[in-house]
Parts: structure tokens; sequence; C-alpha cells
């Protein structure tokens, strides 16, 4: 059965660090190094959005509000995807969420649990 853990999330306060993790298991994710990893947020209320994003090449993606804050990384040994979170902002605040998504198969498409992080002022 694929699973993705998500953890490192929590309460922080407005400018410090966060760094996420996710770790994937399962028989149809044997062949991670393929899959693009990304990480999802939703706040309340809101849809949810596009944090960043790693392909099996490496390339990464990151969503405007938070280039220059926040990296994403991978270690293909360890199964893990990270997401680095610097100077968080309160608007931060919300459930973020790991996806594994084969390029080419759609229906290779997993989700994490979801992880909490929340940045006061």
């Amino acid at each position: 059965q694929e699973q993705l853990v998500e953890s490192g999330g929590g309460l922080v306060q407005s400018g410090g660090s966060l760094r996420l993790a996710c770790t994937v298991s399962g028989s149809r994710l044997v062949l991670l190094s393929s899959y693009t990893m990304s990480w999802y947020r939703q706040a309340p209320g809101k849809q949810r959005e596009l944090v960043a994003g790693i392909t099996s090449g490496s390339t990464t993606n990151y969503a405007d509000s938070v280039k220059g804050r926040f990296t994403i990384s991978r270690d293909f040994a360890k199964s893990t995807a990270y997401l680095q979170m610097n100077s968080l902002k309160p608007e931060d605040t919300a459930v973020y969420y790991c996806n594994a998504r084969h390029p080419i198969y759609p229906t290779a498409d997993f989700w994490g649990q979801g992880t909490q992080v929340t940045v006061s002022a």
C-alpha cells in the first residue's frame, strides 16, 4: 500500500523556520525517482494551492508567495522529500500536504495526510 507520511509541522513565531519531511513507501512507488514530488497547502476557507515542486531531474518551481523563503529538495536514497521554510509569515499558516505524481501515468497520484503549520504574529 502506497503511503506518504509528512512530519515537521508545528507552531512557530513569525520570522522562524521549519523543515517538513515527506517519507514515501509502497510498491507502486518503488521507482519514486521517476515521480514529481510537490508540497501543497490549504488554509481555512481557501483552496489547496501548490507551494513547491521538484521533478525527477531536480527541476524546481515555487509559488510566487514563497520564492526566496522556501526550498524544496529530495533524497532519493531515503525516499524523502523536504520543504525548508524560512522567514515564515502568519499567512503561511495552513495544512501542508505532500504529493507524489508520475508525469506519464495520471493514476499514479498519491497524497499524504497533511501536517499543520501555524505561524504566530
